[in-house]
């Protein structure tokens, strides 16, 4: 055999197993999830000092006694932003701390969420992501003004009396509106905002806003038992409880600076790809809730956001 041709043979193998090693480094595994759908719930402007902060939790009986083994608490979450009502809402959806957005729904977020993110991906339309809110300001959410995403790949909303500028409502009506839309669509996503424990709290209704977390609380349970009996959602479903951002400190009526009430807020979450019955402290903020989702839906977009991996099983 020549020089010639055992020259070509070795530069022909060398070429083989570069494009083998190259098929694999290029391929990175993607990691399965049992999660098929997946329900944020915030409950507004609760203070982590009368939720899990309170070691009696007195309030969210629910949340810490009924759900605990079911779930993970993370003591140590926060509100590294604006600690307002829409800020808080469009780090959990966008993966972004919009500090300067107007927190009366005037103004959509700069940045497209989760919810277009799936709608786009999935083909799927409107009716399998949803906004449900009892504050009708946070119909905002559905949309942007990322000139790529304005208008396109928008998620059904349901918020306040009858949407934006029409007024806040009762939570009891989120509540039923909420177990309506999951027994008649069964969207994949879905974010609920109870708005009762803020209101209360800015009315300076100290007794009203300790209630309406206990009421909060007992919502939550209720939609979770709701789905669990639900042939389509059951043992397929992730949970996940927030806030938007906390009180003051040392004075419950207002919020919107840096102090650590305002801040310091908790999360819970639930599912089939979740470790249960665990309390954790691990330093987390509302954007890593974007990034999350989006590893569980298998989202290109986790933007600032890390995901939260101590939570997974």
């Amino acid at each position: 055999m020549s020089v010639y041709v055992i020259v070509n043979k070795f530069n022909l193998f060398l070429v083989v197993a570069f494009v083998v090693l190259a098929c694999r480094t290029d391929k990175v595994p993607v990691k399965s999830y049992k999660t098929e759908y997946l329900v944020i719930v915030v409950m507004d402007g609760a203070r982590y000092s009368e939720t899990f902060g309170d070691s009696t939790h007195q309030f969210i009986r629910c949340l810490a006694d009924s759900m605990k083994s079911i779930g993970v608490v993370n003591h140590s979450f926060y509100n590294n932003g604006i600690t307002n009502t829409t800020s808080g809402h469009v780090a959990i959806t966008t993966g972004y701390y919009e500090d300067n957005i107007n927190n009366g729904g005037s103004e959509l977020p700069t940045f497209h969420s989760i919810f277009q993110d799936w709608i786009k991906q999935n083909g799927s339309e409107s009716n399998d992501a949803w906004i449900i809110a009892s504050k009708d300001k946070l119909e905002v959410l559905a949309n942007t003004k990322q000139a790529s995403w304005n208008n396109i790949y928008q998620p059904n909303s349901d918020c306040g009396i009858s949407g934006l500028g029409s007024g806040y409502r009762s939570d009891s009506i989120t509540f039923e509106r909420s177990i309506k839309v999951i027994g008649k669509h069964h969207p994949h996503l879905l974010l609920i905002n109870f708005k009762d424990p803020d209101v209360y709290g800015h009315a300076g209704q100290w007794s009203n806003y300790l209630s309406s977390i206990s009421k909060c609380d007992q919502y939550i349970y209720s939609l979770w038992k709701y789905i669990q009996q639900d042939e389509q959602m059951a043992g397929k479903t992730t949970l996940i409880v927030t806030n938007d951002h906390g009180r003051h400190t040392t004075d419950y009526v207002s919020h919107g600076d840096n102090c650590d009430g305002c801040r310091h807020i908790f999360l819970y979450a639930s599912g089939p790809d979740f470790v249960a019955n665990r309390s954790l402290s691990v330093p987390r903020s509302m954007i890593d809730i974007h990034a999350t989702v989006s590893e569980l839906f298998h989202l290109p977009n986790k933007r600032n956001g890390n995901v939260m991996t101590e939570l997974f099983n």
